[in-house]
């Protein structure tokens, strides 16, 4: 039977919320489409491609170190050419045994959710391969790799600030289209939103990846209480982790973090550090809305002719309150895009009254 249709492993009872997200439980992922109701975005393919383990092989060279684009817990990440000539990130699922279910049901939900949504700053699934024990996901390539990199000098290129902004206004974006229920209904959760989970194509758009611990809201309400607080360390909301209560605001939590990163250009946590300078919210959380401080804490990696300090303020600003403790006091995501649209504006006006000034000296 192939992978996608009715098996015996998945007959048991489930919720409604759960059903809609289940390609499996109906009909094959091919089937189901959910048509983007944000503007405007080169539509993907109909539904995700099935792969052999052999198609696998040859698409990374039996998967050489070669081609080899990164590890995670998960497993590991190799760039792969199709027999159609088409270029792809290839996820390599390699969990221990006492693992495997839980690799089992990431990769599943991954599947689920990323046949269904389609959105330009979502990381679009090409297909999946399940050969026996062998579990594989197949995205597009995205050619400049992940946000961390580039600031932390790993990649080539330093950004910005303007090509920062547009980072953070392309994963606002992504993370709002989640947040709407409109592609499925109901809302979903990210829930391990980081900046290695933003991948910037040539044009230095931002896509999300990595759905494997995504959570849907439960039909009708506005958050859910789970047994166990999963997600990866200095992203967490600190409500999410002492009472286990998950919400959308969990993600902007993360995404506050990520803000932080941009402006900064330091990790979410860094153990090189001493103890009380390792996690970044807590180091810098007390200077945000202090302009003369503030100034101490911009990437010196930014070029100061690239930004002015009042967009920077804003963005600090918002920054601040998407990290707040208390949940409700951060804001949506919508939000989130409105300003972050609004300092993009500041920015390049100010910049262009600079040059203009300049000129006319």
């Amino acid at each position: 039977m192939p992978f996608g249709l009715v098996s015996a492993w998945n007959k048991r009872r489930r919720s409604k919320s759960e059903d809609m997200l289940n390609p499996w439980i109906y009909k094959p992922v091919e089937y189901w489409q959910i048509e983007d109701q944000n503007p405007p975005a080169a539509k993907r393919r109909h539904g995700s491609s099935v792969f052999t383990l052999k198609e696998m092989e040859e698409a990374t060279n039996s998967f050489s170190d070669d081609n080899l684009l990164g590890k995670g817990g998960f497993g590991r990440v190799y760039k792969g050419t199709l027999r159609s000539g088409e270029i792809v990130a290839i996820k390599k699922m390699d969990l221990p045994s006492f693992k495997e279910a839980e690799g089992e049901r990431e990769f599943r939900v991954e599947v689920d959710i990323l046949s269904r949504l389609d959105h330009p700053n979502l990381v679009s699934l090409i297909g999946y391969c399940a050969d026996g024990k062998h579990r594989f996901l197949v995205y597009e390539y995205m050619h400049k790799g992940n946000l961390q990199d580039h600031l932390n000098g790993i990649a080539e290129v330093k950004m910005d600030w303007p090509l920062r902004l547009k980072v953070a206004i392309g994963a606002a974006r992504g993370l709002a289209y989640l947040h709407s229920s409109s592609a499925v209904g109901i809302p979903i959760i990210h829930r391990d939103f980081k900046s290695t989970n933003i991948l910037l194509n040539t044009n230095y758009d931002a896509k999300i990846s990595d759905f494997g611990l995504a959570k849907l809201m439960p039909e009708g309400q506005q958050s859910c209480v789970t047994s166990r607080v999963l997600g990866t360390f200095g992203y967490f909301d600190p409500e999410y982790t002492l009472t286990g209560k998950l919400t959308l605001q969990s993600d902007v939590y993360a995404f506050g973090v990520v803000m932080l990163e941009l402006l900064t250009g330091r990790r979410a946590v860094d153990l090189t550090l001493g103890p009380s300078d390792q996690n970044l919210v807590l180091q810098v959380r007390h200077i945000l809305n202090d302009k003369k401080k503030l100034r101490k804490v911009i990437d010196p990696e930014l070029s100061r002719s690239s930004y002015t300090m009042e967009s920077i303020t804003m963005f600090a600003n918002l920054a601040s309150r998407c990290v707040r403790t208390d949940s409700s006091e951060r804001p949506s995501m919508v939000d989130c895009i409105k300003e972050l649209q609004l300092i993009l504006h500041t920015n390049t006006k100010g910049l262009n009254m600079t040059m203009h000034t300049f000129r006319m000296i």
